[in-house]
């Protein structure tokens, strides 16, 4: 998917396709595939910033996906949606710090130590 079509998009489908991405991610990261991984990653951050660039800024639509079952979803949402729900976000990235999650516990926890260091400044 080309990100200029992103555009065309609604809002629940833009969610719904930065979810299945995340999924596809999480399955690239749990085989090894680094290259993959980035594709999709870079996938998810257009996404973000078409819901960010719209009327309002949209990216609060992310939150819907707190509550999904893969860890690699509701690190990625949370991060996406740091400048526009602060605290939520920050009480999802200290959950997934605080659990066992193979890749991600060790991600959420550097992502709120550059949050605390002010090297991480969400836009």
């Amino acid at each position: 998917m080309k990100e200029s079509s992103l555009k065309y998009l609604n809002k629940a489908d833009l969610v719904d396709l930065f979810c299945a991405l995340g999924v596809l991610k999480d399955q690239a990261m749990r085989t090894d595939d680094d290259a993959e991984a980035v594709r999709i990653f870079y996938h998810m951050s257009a996404i973000a910033a078409q819901l960010k660039s719209r009327k309002d800024d949209q990216r609060r639509a992310l939150l819907a996906l707190y509550d999904h079952r893969n860890p690699c979803v509701r690190l990625t949402a949370a991060k996406a949606t740091l400048a526009v729900a602060p605290v939520e976000a920050r009480r999802m990235i200290e959950s997934i710090a605080e659990g066992q999650h193979m890749y991600y516990s060790g991600d959420a926890g550097m992502c709120l130590e550059m949050l605390d260091s002010g090297r991480f400044v969400p836009d």
